[in-house]
């Protein structure tokens, strides 16, 4: 334990104890909109499948505007789009509150939604992507740099645990649209305090840099193409949406299988309680010895997501519903956190925010699917098959993990530290 204590108080050393908490609370919002909008429009319209058509709309412009998001931050630096995206998300999400309780039609909710979810500021991939440019100036190892990625995947289940249950909370004491307001007044304040904060500095423009380089090293006509991914990339972007599969799914099932124990209130509870094991694991993943490679980790947290997916097809009983899914969490957050360490070792330098805002991407449009299959599965033939869709993506996620080699390219290696250093 003193080790661990002492391999965080490292990372927390690398950008100070204000970004952890601004940037934890500029991410609250987008754990709290979808849960939001879906009760909120549910109670100002009266219909279930409005409410479910804004929530699919929001996770669709956020699956979408993410990727092109951190693109512009790589280009651009993080300060200017950052404040750019947290406020116009503020509008929009104040926006759909105000479309709700004036009961507008489904269209126009739909088209606020996937507009509140494609300025979604993506505050946890840039805030992994401006830790890792500090470990880098710092010149930290890369167990330091492995720490940080756990740091701030515990910080996003914590943030998916805390977000829910502020609005179920706002929703039971007063209305869900305090929950939606909140959420806007904490995107325009924590989402600016994050921007502003002097660390940006540590992620200059990624386009600016290279084109300084290339200027003392080319003729001033030449261009250098754009980096191109490496192969193995696209295999991580795949292990990640079907992590966002298995969400879907257990959401679905748990759903099922409380309402069907007649205790529907324990869902959000049960779900939960898997989060907070999930960042309980992430945290202890400090304690791995630096000898086991990340795709020795990748390896063995997708055959433990399988084998302990497994077990849900057998509960039938909500004293049994609890153990099994809080173990299942132990395998959640390191399968996350190891595919994000991948993804920093493999991709270019300067399309990193891109490539973290992807993977985020990956996991929320999983998620959407797979809680629209899953819960129409669960309707028609009970929990189960919800809970075999989750063990189906785990066993999907092991084949990726077995059949993907993940090898930091040499042109990579040869980048990396001077490229870190700089930024």
């Amino acid at each position: 334990m003193t080790a661990v204590l002492a391999t965080y108080r490292r990372v927390l050393a690398l950008s100070g104890p204000v970004l952890p908490v601004v940037s934890f609370l500029g991410r609250l919002p987008t754990a709290m909109c979808q849960l939001g909008s879906l009760l909120l429009v549910a109670r100002t319209s009266g219909s279930l499948a409005t409410a479910g058509l804004v929530g699919g709309a929001l996770a669709a412009g956020q699956t979408v505007g993410g990727p092109l998001l951190g693109r512009l931050a790589d280009r651009y630096g993080q300060r200017t789009v950052v404040l750019a995206a947290c406020w116009f998300d503020a509008l929009a999400v104040a926006a759909l509150v105000a479309a709700a309780l004036a009961r507008a039609g489904a269209l126009p909710l739909a088209l606020t939604g996937l507009l509140a979810g494609a300025g979604v500021p993506q505050i946890g991939p840039l805030a992994r992507t401006r830790l890792v440019a500090l470990a880098h100036r710092a010149r930290a190892d890369d167990r330091l740099i492995h720490a940080a990625l756990s740091f701030e995947g515990t910080l996003d289940e914590m943030s998916f645990v805390l977000g829910p249950a502020l609005v179920g909370l706002s929703a039971t004491v007063a209305h869900p649209a305090v929950a939606l307001a909140l959420a806007a007044l904490l995107l325009a304040v924590c989402g600016s305090a994050f921007a502003l904060h002097p660390t940006a500095v540590a992620v200059r423009p990624a386009a600016v840099a290279r084109h300084a380089a290339d200027a003392r090293a080319r003729p001033a006509r030449a261009r250098p193409p754009r980096a191109r991914m490496p192969r193995a990339v696209h295999g991580l972007r795949a292990s990640m949406a079907l992590q966002g599969v298995i969400f879907g799914a257990c959401q679905a099932g748990i759903t099922a299988l409380t309402e069907r124990l007649h205790q529907p209130a324990q869902a959000g509870l049960v779900y939960a309680a898997m989060g907070v094991m999930s960042a309980v694991a992430g945290l202890s993943l400090a304690l791995v010895p630096a000898r086991i490679t990340l795709p020795t980790r990748r390896r063995a947290a997708a055959a433990a997501l399988l084998v302990l997916s497994v077990p849900l097809l057998f509960v039938r009983s909500l004293g049994a519903l609890y153990p099994v899914v809080v173990v299942l969490g132990v395998a959640i957050a390191p399968h996350l956190i190891t595919v994000f360490g991948l993804t920093e070792r493999l991709v270019p330098v300067g399309r990193l925010a891109e490539s973290m805002a992807f993977l985020t991407s990956a996991v929320v449009g999983g998620q959407a699917l797979s809680l629209a299959a899953s819960g129409r599965l669960a309707e028609a033939h009970g929990p189960f098959a919800a809970f075999a869709v989750a063990a189906g993506a785990a066993a999907a996620i092991l084949a990726l993990a077995l059949g993907t080699p993940a090898r930091r390219p040499a042109a990579r290696q040869a980048a990396a530290a001077p490229a870190g250093s700089g930024r």
